[in-house]
Parts: C-alpha cells; structure tokens; sequence
C-alpha cells in the first residue's frame, strides 16, 4: 500500500496536461469529441453535389470558400487547398484524390446539410470523378473567366450530364485582369445549351459571388431520392486504411440508417462485420450517433484486409438483405509497366504497400511478373502516364518504398489463327501486355492495337503546328468545330501508344501552353505490330524486347542501341548490340574492347613479328568472346528503359 501511495503522490506532482505516451489520446480517438444528431437532417434537406472542373481552373479554392462560409473551418490566410490531404497534391498544385466533406447552412430559416465531392482536374483521374458522381444528385460546373472551356470541361460536362444531374455552370477568377465572362458564357451556351443567364459569375480566391452558388445548389440540385424507413442500403465509393481500426469505408446511404453496434454485411464478400463507428467528414472526421438516408459519411468495422473493403460494394443489415447497388464500372487500364523492388529483400514490404495503395486508389490493376534481369514483381496497369508517376510518389512518400518502373506499354490484342494456340488459350483473341508473350505472326491472322478519340481546345494560330504533330502520330481527323472566334476543338483518332509517352508534353510545347487534351477509349484497330528485341554479341535479352508499330520500328531500335552503348561498361571483347525484327538486323552499334598494346615492346624489327603478335591477340579475342557473358548491370537497364526519351 505504501508503494501505491508513493506512486500516486509522484503522479499528482507532475505539470497537469503531461501524460505518458501509453496513455495520451491517439490521434484518431474519437471519445473527445461532441458526437452529433444527424437525425435532425430529413432527406428533403439533404444535397449532395460536386465540383467538377478542367485542371487549375479553381475547383479546390471554391470549395475552401465554401467551407469557410458554412463554419466548417474558421477563416485563416492560410486556408489553401484544404481538401488537398496528400503530400504529392501539395507539391504538384493538382487533386488527384477526391475528398468530401459535410457542411452546414441556414437558408431561409431552414437548416440544409451539403454533402461536398471536391474531385480532381486530369484526365488520368477521370475514374474518381465517375465514382464520385454516383453518390451526387448535382454538380457545380466550374470554367476559368480567362481561358475559357477546356477538353476535361467537355469531358467532365459529359459524364454528369450522362448520369442526368443538375448542372450549377460556375464562372470563376472574374477579378484577373484579362477575364472575359461574357465570352465564356456564350462558349457555355454554345457547347452545353445552357442559358447565359443560368452562369454565376464569381472569384473564389476573393469570396465574391460564392454565397450565390450555395444558395444556387439549394434551389437548383434536388434531395436524394430514399428513405429512412427502407432497409439499409450503403455504397462503398471509397476507402483508406489505418494502421489502427483498419478499413475506413467512406459511404453514401441509399435507404434505411446506421448506428454503432450493426451487425452489417458484405454483398461481395459476404462477410459480416459489427459497426464500431460512423461519422460525417467535416473534413475531419467527426463521429456521429446515427447516419440516415440520403446522407454521406464514413463507416469503421473492423476490416483488417485491404480486400475486404471493394469500392462499389453495398452493405446491409444482417438478415435484411437487399438488391445490390450497381457499383461501378471496372476501370479499364490504358498504360501497363512493370514495377520491382529496387532489392529483392523488400519485396514483402513492397507486396504490403502496394495492397494498401490499391485500395485506396482502385483504378490500379495489379498482376504478379517475374524477370530474369529484374527479380520478382507486378505488371500494373494505370489509367495515363500522370497516374502512373504520382502512384509512384505515393509509393515512395507514403510507404518509404524505393522501386523500378520499366517502360510503360499499352495493351494490344492478336486474333489467333493457329488451331494449337487457339486450343491453348480457349478463344481465338488474346491480350498482350508484356512483348515476352507476343505471338509469331504467322500464327495470327491480325494484330490490334487500342486507340483513343482524342479531344485538342486550342488557339486558332496554332491549328498548323498541332494538325502537323496529329498526322506524325498516325492520327485521323474526325471533327473540327469553332467554339468561337479565336477556340478551336480537334477531334482525332489516336493510336494509344502514340500519345502515351510525350504527347501531352509535345501539345503544350507547340502551343506555349495553351492547348488542352483529353482522351477517352476507342476500341481496337488492326495495325502492322512488331516484336523488336535487343541482341548482345547474339544473345536476345528479354526485359528490352518492345511491341511498336512497323513504321517505328528503324527510330526505336537506333535509339535503344545508341543508350546501350553509353550504358553498359566496356569489356575485354568487342560487344555487337543490335536491334532485331525476327532474323532481320534493323539497328548496330558496336562497344569497342579494351585493348592491350601487344606491339609495344618491339622496337624495330620485320613486321612479321608485329603482324604475328597482333593475330594472337585477335584469336583470344575472339575465343573470349564466344566463351564470355555479357553482363548487364541493373543500373543500366533502369537508364535505358527510363520513360524519358532524350532530346
């Protein structure tokens, strides 16, 4: 007792906010916090909307406004991209995940609850703006005062407008010096068949207008269409993990309510799970008693496994089950490259990281790879080149994971007309996404390659150049339109592995940066595909072999052979590499020998004895070179399949 009593004195002297570690609240806990009543939101009083946009046209600044005139946060100059949580979104200045976030507002004596999806600008991220459109009854259609309509506002105005929302058309950044509204409007009016006077004019860096578009959404955007006596019927549109309570399922609710302590279940997985908390995103997460129909929050069950959490999942009570919601379409991967760890001791690390990213980005497809240079790893497949390199900054800024990424390459198809093949595979039309499994052409009856319709906005003083860099890239005209007098939108059927590298880059170089480019899936053409593979001294090696197309085929294979050369030390015998259709040389360079000087200590003398000396050494040499193996180093491959081509 007396120890006890000595250890409760000590405590009762230490300074009264100091706790030990082992028992200060975690981050995370939820105990501190107000739980609140959501029950006083009926569904009448519920929107749910977001704000689509092309890239940088102020998406997640008019959603920074809005968050400050609801209370949600307190007014700071330090308020930026509030909703932009990860670290490669601050650094790059895009969204590349969409957030939402619960805000409050009184008008005309009613309390309305807003549900907001701030969703990202770039193509590549297209998926999360589908998904986040699903749990919307509206959105808010964002267009820059000086630039005008963009290819990912078309793009964008068209996926709400197939899922039959109410469009809000937003008229930001009316305070900088050259914006033109009145010329945008007419733009909007000519393109959506939206009235003028339907378009708000507003600056949301200033807070001009933005009371306006609340008041807008209200009016305009209807309730969801549910209701809380129905069972309950939740929609996974997205997921992230914790390292402590594991799977947080953000949902929307499509009938019925959900409380702590619900046994719930699965449809995917059939799993059942007890409810250990729910919320609302405010954009923190702020726990709640209850949530209801027409709401959107989050949910922790107990998921420990990253798989147990599909995005597009419905979950329901146990012993009430419902008719699953329809999810999502699958998104279709337009670029694959392989992934591996950078040593073969991280590669469980690597595995775990990986499961984790891909749930909370599941555009991601992932498939298990091996190579003899390489190791053991995955072919991924990822929606664009941009998706593709902030996948592998989260990868490396989240997980603290180093790896290497080879030369991303597009899905091709070949019909098969080898009876054995055909046998083999069980169909007649196979997909291709590594050159190691590219059939012979004499037992295919065609080739197919994926293709892309492309959509270019552009200044008309720059048609000429971009038309010019269309056709170098085998692309097909399809439409020219006039938005007004000084936009242009070109339309062109792209062949995907000619704009999946630099194209983007090459657009916006040509038209100092005013040109914009979106792109959607166009099926497969038939085309004239090769496998080219890179010889050493005759020896194919199989990680450079490559799928182009035949007209390519004599540019890239000088180009790889000139970067090997460069990248593989010198060795005492001479080195052929050589780039190879089938038995045909198209491309050589030659890495020279080191080479004693086996003259050097005849002074003088006949030259038969030189002569002598010097077809001895060429002999060895020759004998080493059929004995010798030339080995690649790893740091040269990564140098010869980095993405960027060298200028």
């Amino acid at each position: 007792m007396a120890v006890a009593g000595r250890t409760a004195a000590r405590w009762a002297r230490l300074p009264p906010l100091w706790l030990p570690p082992w028992l200060s609240p975690r981050p995370y806990s939820s105990r501190a916090k107000e739980k609140k009543d959501m029950s006083v939101y009926p569904v009448e009083s519920i929107r749910n909307f977001s704000i689509i946009a092309h890239v940088d046209h102020g998406k997640s600044t008019l959603a920074d406004r809005l968050l400050e005139i609801t209370g949600t946060i307190s007014k700071t100059d330090r308020n930026k991209q509030v909703l932009d949580k990860l670290q490669v979104e601050r650094e790059r200045g895009i969204t590349v995940k969409a957030q939402s976030a619960s805000l409050f507002y009184n008008h005309e004596g009613i309390n309305y609850l807003l549900n907001l999806i701030d969703t990202p600008g770039h193509v590549d991220f297209s998926y999360e703006v589908s998904r986040s459109l699903s749990a919307c009854q509206g959105v808010i259609l964002v267009v820059d005062a000086n630039e005008g309509i963009q290819a990912q506002t078309v793009a964008n105005f068209y996926l709400a407008f197939e899922a039959q929302l109410s469009i809000i058309p937003v008229i930001n950044k009316i305070d900088l010096k050259n914006a033109d509204p009145e010329r945008v409007e007419k733009q909007i009016e000519k393109l959506f068949d939206i009235p003028t006077d339907e378009c708000i004019r507003i600056s949301a860096k200033q807070g001009t207008n933005v009371e306006k578009v609340l008041q807008k959404v209200i009016e305009k955007i209807p309730p969801p269409q549910c209701n809380t006596a129905d069972p309950l019927k939740a929609l996974v549109f997205d997921s992230t993990f914790d390292h402590y309570r594991g799977v947080i399922a953000n949902v929307a609710l499509f009938g019925g309510e959900i409380a702590k302590g619900n046994k719930i279940v699965s449809a995917h997985t059939k799993k059942r799970y007890e409810v250990n908390e729910v919320g609302i995103l405010t954009p923190n997460e702020q726990p709640t008693h209850k949530l209801y129909a027409g709401q959107v929050g989050y949910l922790v069950a107990g998921m420990k496994e990253v798989t147990e959490a599909q995005i597009g999942d419905t979950l329901f009570l146990y012993k009430q089950p419902v008719e699953p919601l329809p999810g999502f379409k699958s998104a279709k991967p337009m670029v694959f490259a392989g992934m591996y760890p950078v040593d073969q001791t991280e590669y469980n690390n690597l595995k775990s990281a990986l499961e984790r990213l891909t749930l909370n980005d599941s555009s991601v497809t992932v498939h298990r790879d091996s190579s003899l240079a390489l190791g053991a790893g995955w072919r991924l497949g990822f929606l664009g080149l941009l998706h593709m390199e902030v996948f592998n900054q989260r990868l490396e800024q989240e997980y603290n994971m180093s790896v290497i990424l080879t030369a991303p390459t597009v899905p091709y198809k070949a019909v098969l007309s080898s009876p054995k093949l055909i046998k083999e595979h069980g169909k007649d039309e196979i997909t291709i996404i590594n050159p190691a499994q590219f059939p012979d052409k004499f037992s295919v009856s065609e080739y197919l390659e994926p293709t892309v319709l492309g959509t270019i906005v552009t200044p008309h003083e720059y048609i000429g150049k971009i038309i010019a860099l269309c056709q170098d890239r085998r692309a097909v005209q399809k439409d020219m339109l006039y938005i007004d007098e000084n936009r242009v939108m070109l339309k062109y059927l792209f062949p995907l592995n000619e704009i999946v590298l630099d194209f983007y880059d090459a657009l916006k170089s040509l038209s100092s940066g005013y040109a914009s480019f979106d792109y959607e899936d166009a099926g497969y053409q038939a085309a004239d595909l090769i496998k080219m593979d890179i010889l050493l001294n005759g020896n194919p090696v199989e990680e450079l072999s490559s799928i182009i197309h035949h007209d390519k085929a004599y540019a890239t294979g000088k180009l790889l052979c000139e970067r090997l050369k460069e990248a593989i030390p010198r060795q005492l015998f001479e080195i052929a590499i050589q780039a190879a259709i089938g038995k045909k040389i198209i491309a050589r360079e030659t890495l020279k020998a080191y080479r004693k000087n086996v003259v050097a200590k005849c002074y003088g003398g006949d030259i038969t004895r030189k002569m002598k000396l010097l077809k001895r050494q060429a002999e060895s040499k020759k004998l080493m070179r059929k004995i010798g193996n030339v080995d690649v180093p790893r740091d040269a491959f990564i140098r010869v399949l980095k993405r960027e081509t060298d200028k």
